[in-house]
């Protein structure tokens, strides 16, 4: 149930505690109240047509019986808090991607890197849930895995924090992350996190700025978020804050395997073994004419972080290669994404046998993929769920999630 629902049937629970209803049939279903007030039912008692208890009402002439139904009061008292708030609750997709050529070009003097990449938006993504919350000076988030942090290190909460400096917006979140995306992984899934949170809060607002301007802000706390704004396919240059929209290169239907060892890559490991003079001498555009002509091949998807990233992670490059050898015929290509650890295999959806056969992989994350865009003004959606939850007064079912 939403926030605002489970603040509501906590006050429910505790006005109706005061005074014991008194129950007209002896072998009515035992009732108590969980947490938030909702209605738990002993599981060892058959269900009833009716579970909630009658109150019994007496007078000297007439008996008045009154069925009380706690789930229907708590929802018709949150629909109306709703009608004064507007948007308050949204669950949105949070898709990662991969890189599927990486040049690095060249040292800039920050201490960055410059890089020309072909971006790509995939399937495989976090949930995220966002709640108008009450409280006006900070932000909650939770998640259904450990190790994330929960507080302003999180790429969610500086976002959400981003845009009130930006906007002067007053509006704080309950936020439930639900991680589907490795973390180390190469993938952006922190970037896409927090993109999509900015995309949220932009949306309680009423869309106060344009994508574009989301886009541009959205470098001051990542190089890789501002790719999320473009519309799922781009050219990337500068730190990758720097985005051109181009039309998808490749077939979207094109299936994918993602296979990461459980170690992870630290970025700044990588770009430290990253020896500048020893990288590819392959023109970026050149590569990205040649996948726009004739699809993804082995000798177009070059990632210069490769090397760097086997150095810092021997059991990746043997990884690497056994994919490559017992996928031939399997794959089109077979790449790592970003700085690592994930492997990417195009062209099958499936990974080698060995990965199920040897004891040396029964721990590593795998995942089928396809590539994946979405529409003017809309954000991403899963493949097979064409909706996103949103709520609004004016509905009461699920509608796209165009605003």
């Amino acid at each position: 149930m939403a926030a605002a629902s489970h603040l509501l049937s906590y006050q429910l629970y505790r006005s109706y505690n005061y005074r014991k209803p008194i129950i007209s049939d002896k072998k009515n279903l035992p009732l108590t109240f969980c947490r938030y007030g909702s209605p738990c039912f002993d599981p060892k008692v058959p269900s009833r047509k009716n579970p909630y208890p009658k109150i019994m009402a007496f007078s000297e002439k007439k008996q008045l019986e009154v069925v009380y139904d706690p789930e229907e009061r708590i929802n018709r008292l949150a629909d109306e808090v709703d009608k004064n708030t507007g948007l308050s609750r949204l669950t949105l997709f949070s898709p990662c991607k991969i890189n599927v050529f990486l040049r690095i070009t060249s040292k800039r003097e920050d201490g960055f890197h410059d890089l020309a990449s072909l971006f790509h938006v995939i399937s495989l993504g976090d949930t995220i849930k966002f709640s108008l919350s009450p409280n006006k000076t900070q932000d909650r988030l939770s998640t259904n895995v450990p190790g994330v942090p929960l507080d302003d290190r999180n790429l969610i909460i500086k976002a959400l924090n981003l845009y009130r400096k930006k906007t002067g917006s007053d509006n704080y979140f309950w936020i439930h992350l639900d991680k589907k995306v490795p973390t180390g992984a190469g993938l952006g899934g922190g970037s896409s996190n927090a993109a999509t949170a900015l995309w949220a809060a932009n949306q309680f607002s009423g869309c106060f700025a344009t994508e574009k301007e989301l886009q541009e802000w959205s470098c001051e706390i990542g190089s890789d978020i501002p790719f999320f704004f473009s519309h799922g396919a781009a050219y990337c240059t500068g730190r990758g804050e720097v985005v051109q929209d181009i039309p998808p290169p490749i077939p979207l239907d094109m299936p994918m395997v993602l296979i990461k060892p459980q170690q992870a890559c630290p970025t700044a490991e990588v770009y430290k073994h990253l020896v500048l003079n020893q990288t590819s001498i392959v023109d970026p555009l050149t590569l990205l004419e040649k996948i726009s002509q004739n699809g993804i091949s082995q000798d177009v998807c070059i990632n210069d972080l490769e090397p760097p990233a086997f150095k810092v992670l021997p059991p990746l490059k043997k990884l690497k290669q056994r994919v490559l050898a017992a996928g031939r015929g399997q794959y089109d290509a077979v790449f790592m994404s970003g700085s690592g650890s994930t492997i990417v295999g195009i062209g099958s959806p499936d990974p080698p046998q060995f990965i199920y056969d040897d004891d040396d992989y029964k721990d590593v994350f795998i995942s089928e993929a396809q590539f994946l865009t979405r529409g003017e003004k809309q954000w991403y959606t899963e493949p097979n769920s064409s909706f996103s939850e949103i709520e609004d007064p004016s509905s009461t079912t699920e509608t796209p999630s165009s605003i």
